[in-house]
Formats: C-alpha cells, sequence, structure tokens
C-alpha cells in the first residue's frame, strides 16, 4: 500500500504496532490521539473516519510524533499541540504544557469579574493559555501575558497570532519577573499558574515532567512558595478596588498559600478553591479599598 492511498485506520494500526508493545490496548488509543491531534479533530474521530485517506504529510508527521513518543516525550510535545478549554494551543518544549485543572481559572476570574471589561493580565503566560482563553472568553478590554522567558513569549506570541484575529489583537505579551512589565497599570484581574514545585521535590517529579518540561515553570524557591509570594505582593499594587486575585496552587500548599494572601492584608474575600479531583487548588481574593 502506498502512502497516497494509505487510510486513517491502516496509518492508526501502523502506529500502534510501532509504538511500546507492552501497552496493548493503549498503544491503538495512542495512536488514534496522535492522529487526531494532528488533524485537530475529536479523539475518537479516527474511528468513525478509518476508511478516510491519509494524505503523505499526515502520515510523516505521525510518524515522527511516534518516535518522539518512544524517546519518552510527552504526547503534547510529540504532536506540538495541547487542548486549553476551546483553544488549540501550539507547545513544545519551551513553554509548560496546559493541563485541564487550570481551565477552571478562567471559570473563576469569569464569574468573579462578571463581564465588566477592563484590563486582565496573566503572570507567568507560557504557551499564552489563560491569557488567550480569558480574551476569548471574557469581556476584557485587553489582556496582557508577562513572562520571564522570551521564548515562551515566542510560542504565546505565534499562538495568538494563528488564533481568531479578534484574540489577537486584544492580547499583548511583556517580557520580565512576575508584574514588572505591567508597572504602573490598572487591572481588573491578576491571574497566574506560577511555579510551586520546591527544589527538593523536583527529582520526584515524572520522568515526562522532569525531563522535558522547563524548570523555570515548574520549580520555585521557599519551599515552592517564591513565586506565589511575590505575585500576591505585585498584585496588590495593580489591582482596582474589587479586582480579583485568581492563582493555582500545589494542593499540598493551598492553605498556606492563602495565609500568605491574607498575611498580606490588601485583600479580603478570600477563598482556597478545589479542582476537578476535589483537591484545594486554587485562591481567589478581592483587593480591598485603597486607604
Amino acid at each position: 500500500m502506498t502512502s497516497a492511498r494509505r487510510t486513517i485506520g491502516a496509518l492508526v494500526h501502523e502506529l500502534a504496532g510501532t509504538l511500546d508493545p507492552g501497552m496493548g490496548a493503549g498503544a491503538r488509543r495512542e495512536a488514534r490521539d496522535i492522529v487526531a491531534a494532528l488533524l485537530d479533530v475529536a479523539r475518537l474521530w479516527p474511528i468513525g473516519h478509518a476508511d478516510d485517506g491519509a494524505d503523505d504529510a499526515l502520515v510523516a508527521r505521525a510518524r515522527e510524533a511516534v518516535e518522539r513518543r518512544r524517546r519518552g516525550m510527552p504526547l503534547a510535545y510529540a504532536v506540538g499541540r495541547a487542548a486549553f478549554r476551546q483553544l488549540t494551543l501550539d507547545v513544545d518544549e519551551r513553554v509548560l504544557i496546559p493541563r485541564p485543572e487550570t481551565e477552571l481559572l478562567v471559570d473563576l476570574v469569569l464569574a468573579a469579574t462578571r463581564g465588566r471589561g477592563g484590563l486582565a493580565i496573566d503572570v507567568g503566560t507560557g504557551s499564552g493559555a489563560l491569557a488567550l482563553a480569558l480574551a476569548s472568553e471574557g469581556q476584557f478590554d485587553r489582556v496582557i501575558g508577562t513572562d520571564v522567558s522570551s521564548d515562551a513569549l515566542h510560542v504565546a506570541a505565534a499562538n495568538a497570532r494563528r488564533l481568531v484575529p479578534d484574540i489577537g489583537r486584544r492580547v499583548e505579551f511583556r517580557q520580565g519577573s512576575y508584574l514588572a512589565p505591567v508597572e504602573g497599570l490598572s487591572a481588573r484581574a491578576v491571574v497566574s499558574n506560577p511555579p510551586y514545585i520546591s527544589y527538593a521535590e523536583a527529582l520526584s517529579l515524572p520522568a515526562s515532567v522532569r525531563g522535558w518540561e522547563p524548570a523555570v515553570a515548574l520549580l520555585a524557591g521557599d519551599d515552592g512558595l517564591a513565586a506565589t509570594t511575590a505575585i500576591v505582593a505585585g498584585a496588590a499594587a495593580i489591582l482596582e478596588p474589587g479586582g480579583v486575585l485568581a492563582l493555582e496552587a500545589d494542593s499540598r500548599r493551598a492553605a498556606t498559600a492563602a495565609a500568605l494572601v491574607a498575611a498580606d492584608g490588601r485583600y479580603g474575600d478570600i477563598a482556597v478553591r478545589p479542582d476537578l479531583t476535589g483537591r484545594d487548588r486554587f485562591i481567589v481574593a478581592i483587593r480591598r479599598t485603597r486607604s
């Protein structure tokens, strides 16, 4: 069979055979996931379209993705894409892979701001996932994503250009540490999924994370709380009265992170919210009226 006449079903069968034989039925599921991700379709699409043709370009990309997976590369990096809410983002080793639990941060911010416009700031934007989701789904007049990594900002900017033009025009990316790039601005919302793993815990991370994802987006000093502490302090100077601060945290340290917010003294209505598994994961707080 030539690649020109190869079907989706035959491609899935080939990829499954190339993946680790010890995966069993999981190899076929992963092969389908690879094809679906490359085509940006639903995960089960390859089943219903098994007789559709698979062109040479798709076959080549799928084979390359399988070889990357065989080297241990995470699936999102292997296919170069990750889903985040309604968006499909391009990702690679320069940025953290967006996680499903982080999607809830968008809901928390939208619920707290109630479509009142203004500026939203995503600190440590990485691939641009939170910034682009807020621009896509919210009523903010403007969204700014900051990151210390110029490599990450290149990925984020490329995602903005590729997505709906109306989104791209409302989003800006700035390089710098935490909130330094937006000093002097006034924001309705500050949101962040900061690095929150301690350096001592780095070796306990799964190999698929430890060996591939950028350490700057994962690890923080002060028992994993250094980045959170800096953002809490910096956001209070930028948030307008009634503005919302929404942070993701390590579930083991969510209460400690909430205590940091309370100790600052400039926030009220501080709440810890659970993730999809019921674990404490997010801290939401409202900026008090300025003195």
